[in-house]
């Protein structure tokens, strides 16, 4: 089941030639979603083929580098003659602001359009087979991160061992495999656990939006794939990563550490830096020993399973 992000925007809060403002896409499945919507989001996706038939949108916080794009994204879809709706999801207290924001052009969009606020631990979004969860972060704004977590997947089958024990071939694996318990000809019954393995982990992606280093990155998904995180700056503006409520390169790469994360995604590039990451790499790497990238826009990444 392919799981795959796009980066779509990964500039600062000022935008340069090659960095258009935050916003990232995931597919999964038939699914599509969408992860904060900078300015000129919808000419993004344009660009690298994500389309725009997104159902929910989950906006960090409401910085005009995070949210400019929805209005120009949601007249592009009324274009388009869309009419299934889209849930945008925002921290609490952001609604009136949201809805102005929706509004902004002066008329309703042609579908509807649904806010829901979400804090630090509300699941935004259940789909079957992952959830989307909110969780805290540091920002000098009302603000959240998100986490796209998927449920454990069944163990593997071992069809030789079921054999072995005289499981006919057949809706008996089937069944063992979802976790009843079967009896055979002679009267034995086998159990599931038999023959079927230990759960085996789902995927996670984590993304924090604009913060300082926060311990609810760490808490909230066991081991991500990747993490996507706030690394505006590097050690020589640590000090102004502080006071404006970013992080350093090197303090997104210990989150990434202390989460066990597999790959780390330095995101939010101040534009001073335009052209110039090599220290942001640098310093990160000092840190963590996983896979860590600054993904340029239209950078796609396909997520594995841990045990693929």
């Amino acid at each position: 089941m392919p799981l795959r992000v796009t980066f779509l925007g990964t500039a600062g809060a000022i935008p340069t030639t090659e960095r258009n403002p935050s916003s990232i896409f995931v597919a999964r499945e038939g699914d599509q979603l969408l992860f904060d919507a900078g300015e000129g989001t919808q000419r993004q996706m344009m660009r690298f083929g994500t389309g725009f038939s997104i159902s929910h949108l989950f906006v960090t916080h409401l910085h005009g580098d995070h949210v400019l794009g929805i209005p120009g994204l949601l007249q592009t879809m009324a274009f388009n003659d869309r009419e299934e709706p889209l849930a945008i999801h925002a921290p609490r207290g952001t609604r009136r602001q949201l809805k102005s924001l929706v509004n902004a052009l002066g008329n309703r969009p042609s579908f509807p359009v649904r806010i829901n606020e979400v804090g630090d631990g509300d699941v935004a979004f259940s789909a079957d087979e992952y959830e989307v969860r909110a969780f805290e972060t540091d920002h000098d704004a009302r603000s959240v991160g998100y986490a796209l977590v998927e449920d454990d997947r069944k163990g593997r089958f071992d069809r030789e061992h079921a054999e072995e024990l005289g499981v006919p071939v057949g809706p008996k694996f089937s069944k063992l495999h979802a976790g009843e318990s079967v009896e055979l000809e002679d009267g034995t019954v086998v159990d599931p656990e038999q023959v079927v393995g230990e759960p085996r982990p789902g995927r996670s992606i984590v993304y924090t939006g604009d913060t300082r280093p926060a311990a609810a990155t760490i808490e909230v998904a066991d081991d991500p794939d990747l993490l996507i995180h706030d690394a505006t700056f590097a050690d020589d503006r640590a000090d102004r990563a502080a006071k404006t409520a970013h992080s350093t390169a090197r303090q997104a790469a210990e989150i990434a550490t202390r989460a066990g994360a597999d790959r780390l995604a330095l995101m939010h590039l101040s534009s001073r830096y335009a052209g110039h990451t090599a220290d942001h790499l640098e310093q990160a790497r000092e840190v963590f020993d996983g896979e860590v990238f600054l993904p340029d826009d239209g950078r796609e990444l396909e997520i594995s399973y841990p045990d693929s």
